[in-house]
This record gives structure tokens, sequence and C-alpha cells, in this order.
């Protein structure tokens, strides 16, 4: 994508309830190389360069994030390979939590879990020229990722990490999800996403502007599933933000005339999907 953030509808901003603030800020600092940009009590706003986008609630006394509707995981998108290499590098050589690395055909990925068990991915995009397409539809595949060969990026002196560079953001967010059926509905009718893969039964992805997602969706830990409980760590919140206020209020309406209860003030739309998980809808020149 370069250091160029994606035209609306695009992810913004994800809010997490975390159980212990500091130690959440001490991980993304410093394992994850996010930039504390304003706190304020029990909020915490972090981001790369001046942009921010993750949230971090203090809820001292939750548990661990639990079986349920809610995040899989946020989705850093890093602007290069090299930069991608950089990070790989660096959680290493930290012994970071990691949990796996794939290549998805579209993209090349790092996952892992903060102190909470958020679930986080950290990945790069291939150039769209290079996606794989199968009968006109990008086909995302899950490759053992080619770990020496990104780390080769950085040649032999690996420089200093100075933490996530200008141009990092969220590229997309994958729920977990109770029903994929009402989740593809809600969000091509509402919110504007088409479908661009589904994975069986069990996992779809969609997006804005032929990107490869900007969500993902499933129900690998079981359909049906209830929203987090209050007392566990969880996603509050994630943000889609739109073109401009006329989108909206298209969406605003669309969702009176479907009798989908929302609420928009201040120009900002709230919704909850239908895996009970709260959208925030806002337009590209509102800032927060």
């Amino acid at each position: 994508m370069s250091n160029i953030m994606m035209p609306p509808p695009r992810v913004g901003r994800v809010a997490l309830a975390v159980a212990d603030l500091e130690r959440s800020i001490s991980f993304y600092r410093d394992a994850i190389g996010l930039a504390p940009l304003a706190r304020d009590g029990d909020r915490a706003l972090m981001g790369a360069g001046d942009y921010a986008f993750l949230e971090l609630y203090g809820q001292p006394g939750i548990r661990p994030v639990q079986r349920a509707t809610g995040l899989y995981h946020f989705a850093i998108l890093v602007p290069s390979r090299r930069d991608l290499a950089q990070t790989l590098y660096h959680l290493l050589q930290s012994d970071a939590p990691l949990s796996g690395f794939s290549d998805h055909g579209v993209s090349e990925a790092i996952y892992l879990s903060d102190p909470d068990g958020h679930g986080i991915e950290i990945y790069r995009d291939r150039p769209r020229s290079d996606w794989l397409t199968t009968d006109g539809r990008f086909r995302m595949t899950t490759e053992p990722l080619d770990l020496q060969g990104v780390l080769s990026e950085l040649g032999e002196r690996p420089r200093v990490y100075d933490g996530m560079v200008d141009g990092t953001f969220v590229g997309h967010i994958h729920l977990q999800v109770a029903q994929i059926a009402a989740t593809e509905k809600f969000y091509s009718e509402f919110i504007g996403f088409d479908l661009m893969v589904r994975y069986g039964t069990r996992a779809t992805f969609m997006s804005a502007n032929g990107y490869h997602h900007h969500l993902g969706g499933n129900t690998w830990a079981g359909e049906n599933l209830l929203p987090a409980s209050s007392d566990s760590a969880r996603l509050l919140w994630y943000e889609v933000v739109l073109p401009d206020d006329a989108a909206v209020a298209s969406i605003a309406d669309k969702l009176e005339r479907a009798k989908v209860p929302a609420e928009l003030v201040d120009r900002e739309l709230k919704v909850t999907d239908p895996s009970g998980i709260l959208l925030s809808l806002r337009s590209a020149g509102q800032t927060r």
C-alpha cells in the first residue's frame, strides 16, 4: 500500500478493554513498537507517527479473553516488506509471544497475542497486481511464510528498531461472529462491503474498493456464541471510516428504514452488528 493510507471506506480505530493498562501500554510500546500518543485516566491512545489507531481502556480485575463473539484479531498493516522484516526481527530478538506466520498470497503476516489474549496480526500487502485471482476473485491462501526471505530484506546489519513507522495503520479486522449469513447480510446491505471470498461455511472476507478484505468473520469457535461479558477482556468497538458525512447519513437512513437500532450523534453513527459487536462509523473529514 506504500505510505499512502487507504481511501475510505476503511477500518479506523480499534478499542480494547484490558486488565492492566500500564502492562498493555508497555507491551504495545516495547514488543509491538506502537507510540503512546495520549493518556486520559484509564484510557490510552497508541499508534504510529502521529496517527492513533488503538484505544486501550483499563478495567482492573477483568478476565482474559473468553470464548465469545468479538475480536479474532486486529491487523496492523505496515508500509513495506522491509518494515515487516524489521518488526519480525525485533519480535524474535525480544522473545515476543508469537503464535504463527502465514503467506496469504495477497499478503505476508505475523500473528501473536497481547497479555489479555487479544489477537494481533502484523502484515504487509503485496502489490495488487500480484494478488492471485480465480474467476475474477481474489484467492487468499494460507501457506508457510518465507521467514528467511522476509528477514533478508534487512541485509547483514539490521538497524536499531525505532518502532512502527509513519504510514502504519489498521488494515483490517477479523471478528468471531455468531453466524456467517447474518454477518454477510448486515455488512453488505448496510455498511456497503462486498463479499470477496468465503471459506466453506465458517469464514467470510468482505471489503470496499476492491481490497482483499477489510473485514473477516468466522465461526471457528462455534456458532451462535454470545457477546463477550463485561468482566472479560474484549473488543469494545471498532471504527469504519467513510468518505464523507453523506455516506454516514446514507447508512443511518438504511438502518432506520430497516428498523435496525442505531444512534447518530455529532456526525458519528453507532450500531451493533448481528453478533453484538459495536461499530462506530464516521466520515474521513471528522477528527476525533
